[in-house]
């Protein structure tokens, strides 16, 4: 990934700079002290994957430059700022940046979110060459004439990005997740549950078998779905977290709108939105998860998003 830091803070623009080359995230195409400095032509010129910028600067603010921009930037923008003002925060998410991070800078949290957004990307990407693929595949006939690609392949991609959006792509459960939507794709799946919905035990025990082979012992694949269980539960409380954040900062974004309610009970994301308001220990948290409701709307979205390439 090709980073551009804009802040007019001298020291800030370096310790970004070191949180990304010394943890291999990426390489920094330029930086600038302002956003009057920073245009659509000069980012297309470095060819920036994703924009970092402050949001008070003395000459042209973050705010105003993200309005000039966004409509022919392609990349991705991060916006860091001490302001916690939620009516900025609400506003620059309208724009269309991906995350608001508070200053002081967290190492971690810097980290984070730029393998969150750099997944993103990748998924982004990989979602428009297979498009490209079946446009020149399929010489103007429908999908279901010709898939480009087989479909328990495909609706791993769809899967991913689905995830992506929920903020949870980087938690080991969601390989899991992922593996189970192969397997309830695939033909023999498809043939033996094909007027319902396989059981969630079920899918433990297949995703535990695909990873240990058919010769694992009883014992070895019991513990493998304990693991599973709880890697699961923990990617999926990470998706409701994600969530709760963004309806907390803007009740409008658009991801909070389309997920939340499909994913979850209103109730438990409310819930969690009063504990992160509140900065409750997310160790003590109340608010409860549903895994079958979860994997059950995550298989729709992920065939919905296959159907629309």
């Amino acid at each position: 990934m090709r980073f551009f830091i804009t802040d007019d803070d001298p020291a800030v623009r370096t310790m970004l700079t070191h949180i990304i080359e010394d943890t291999d995230l990426g390489t920094i195409a330029g930086e600038a002290e302002d956003g009057s400095f920073v245009n659509e032509s000069l980012l297309a010129l470095k060819q920036v994957d994703i924009l970092l910028i402050d949001l008070l600067m003395p000459i042209q603010d973050g705010i105003e430059t993200i309005r000039q921009i966004a409509p022919f930037f392609a990349g991705k923008i991060i916006m860091i700022s001490q302001i916690e003002s939620k009516e900025m925060i609400a506003e620059a998410y309208s724009l269309g940046i991906e995350y608001y991070i508070t200053k002081p800078i967290n190492r971690l949290e810097v980290i984070t979110v730029i393998q969150k957004v750099s997944e993103r990307i990748r998924l982004q990407r990989s979602v428009e060459d297979i498009q490209r693929s079946l446009s020149a595949l399929n010489l103007g006939k429908s999908l279901e004439t010709k898939p480009a690609i087989p479909a328990e392949k495909s609706i791993r991609t769809a899967g991913k990005h689905v995830l992506s959006e929920l903020g949870m792509i980087g938690e080991s459960g969601s390989k899991d997740l992922l593996d189970m939507l192969e397997y309830i794709a695939s033909p023999e799946a498809a043939a033996i549950y094909e007027k319902q919905f396989p059981a969630l035990k079920e899918l433990y025990q297949c995703v535990a078998v695909k990873k240990l082979g058919e010769d694992a012992t009883s014992a070895a694949l019991q513990k493998e779905v304990k693991a599973s269980e709880q890697r699961i539960r923990r990617a999926i409380s990470q998706a409701l977290s994600h969530l709760a954040s963004l309806g907390l900062t803007d009740y409008a974004n658009p991801i909070f709108e389309n997920y939340a309610s499909k994913f979850f009970d209103f109730t438990e994301v409310r819930k969690k939105m009063l504990e992160l308001e509140n900065q409750t220990d997310t160790s003590s948290s109340t608010a409860k998860i549903n895994p079958k409701k979860f994997v059950y709307v995550l298989y729709l979205e992920a065939k919905r998003l296959l159907n629309q390439l």
